[in-house]
């Protein structure tokens, strides 16, 4: 056996023992996370916002409970086997933020709705509302559901205030649901670099959002719970004050791409990297460029590339050379850097890194002290 716990667990709690861990390796410094979840938590209760923050991000019990311990609502799973495993962790208020819509899927809905404190799901149909409400009747559970409404991006949601009308009947004929309010996420927004463009980006699309509101209001459904934002947009969404709740989940980590947008409209990042990859040089036989143990299984390719964070030049450029190893380019870097030496990575985007590995090698400065599983890691079903 190889896996983490066995290869590590002897480290814990040594001095300075990060340096001898296997790579490559996911790393989470839990002195930066906890200031992460403090000002998260912080700036919604400083407005009386709720948060509910996104456990897609990190998939993990351990991080749920320290988000839910410095004063989060719940959390929010993307999927169904998300929300299973964190629920059986003991994770109580879960929202379920995709719809849930296949025959088994529905059935498990219903079988978790029946355990799990304080669950909530979204939907988009009537019928699978319907559907929904039929399989808690076998269960003889509640469920409270939430509307989605599609921000404009035609992924999920209901694309017109009709459509959120004919939904809201359906969900109070349904006696097994609850209405609780509405969703709505702006995705393609949360990372448009410029704040400026991103606020009126958002003050655009929430001025659609209140309309969805009020027609949903003079319907007689005004919505208790209005959800949704992101990491990229909490600032803007807070100053505008139409959430009552904020699903951001990122800050947690912070990756490259939120690192280069302007998140507060004066260039300072309200969040610290807590989350990084570390490596080792493998192969250091050119001048200008050393390989490293770390390739497309061990980082996203859908941010772009990761940077130096730490062991090698922060100018030096990073590129993949396939499903084990990447370069670091830059002059002189094969000369100052030897086989063995060890790289630490900023990640390009934390979800999908996070979910190549199973656990988080959990840090204090230099010293591991604890192992944590990526829970849900895999979980998209």
């Amino acid at each position: 056996m190889s896996d983490d716990r066995t290869l590590h667990a002897h480290l814990i709690g040594r001095q300075g023992s990060r340096a001898d861990l296997n790579t490559p390796a996911l790393i989470l410094d839990v002195d930066v996370l906890d200031r992460n979840i403090g000002c998260m938590a912080a700036l919604a209760g400083e407005r009386g916002v709720a948060l509910r923050p996104h456990a897609k991000t990190h998939k993990s019990v351990d991080i749920a409970k320290r988000q839910i311990a410095a004063g989060a609502v719940g959390v929010c799973c993307a999927k169904i086997g998300e929300a299973e495993v964190l629920a059986g962790g003991g994770v109580t208020g879960i929202l379920i933020t995709s719809p849930v819509a296949a025959p088994a899927a529905i059935e498990r809905l219903a079988k978790l709705a029946a355990s799990a404190d304080g669950l909530m799901a979204v939907v988009d149909h009537p019928d699978i509302a319907e559907r929904i409400d039929a399989a808690l009747a076998e269960t003889e559970a509640k469920l409270d559901v939430v509307i989605d409404i599609d921000p404009g991006i035609a992924r999920t949601g209901v694309a017109s205030a009709e459509a959120a009308i004919a939904l809201a009947r359906a969900i109070d004929r349904s006696p097994n649901l609850q209405y609780r309010g509405v969703q709505f996420y702006c995705g393609s927004q949360q990372h448009i670099e410029s704040y400026a463009d991103r606020r009126a980006a958002i003050v655009e699309r929430t001025a659609y959002l209140q309309e969805m509101i009020a027609a949903l209001a003079d319907a007689g459904f005004a919505p208790s719970l209005v959800t949704g934002s992101g990491t990229g947009t909490h600032r803007i969404d807070l100053d505008l004050g139409v959430f009552t709740e904020l699903q951001a989940g990122s800050y947690v980590f912070m990756d490259k791409q939120y690192l280069d947008c302007d998140l507060t409209g004066d260039s300072e990042p309200p969040f610290e990297v807590s989350l990084s990859v570390d490596a080792r040089v493998v192969s250091a036989n050119h001048s200008g460029l050393v390989t490293i143990d770390a390739g497309y299984k061990s980082l996203s390719t859908d941010g772009g590339v990761a940077v130096v964070r730490r062991g090698a030049p922060e100018t030096a450029f990073f590129a993949f050379m396939g499903d084990e190893h990447a370069a670091l380019i830059a002059p002189e870097i094969g000369k100052a850097l030897q086989p063995g030496d060890p790289v630490s990575l900023t990640v390009p985007h934390c979800d999908p890194t996070v979910n190549l590995y199973d656990f988080y090698h959990v840090v204090s400065g230099d010293t591991l002290i604890d192992i944590w599983p990526v829970s849900a890691r895999g979980r998209a079903r």
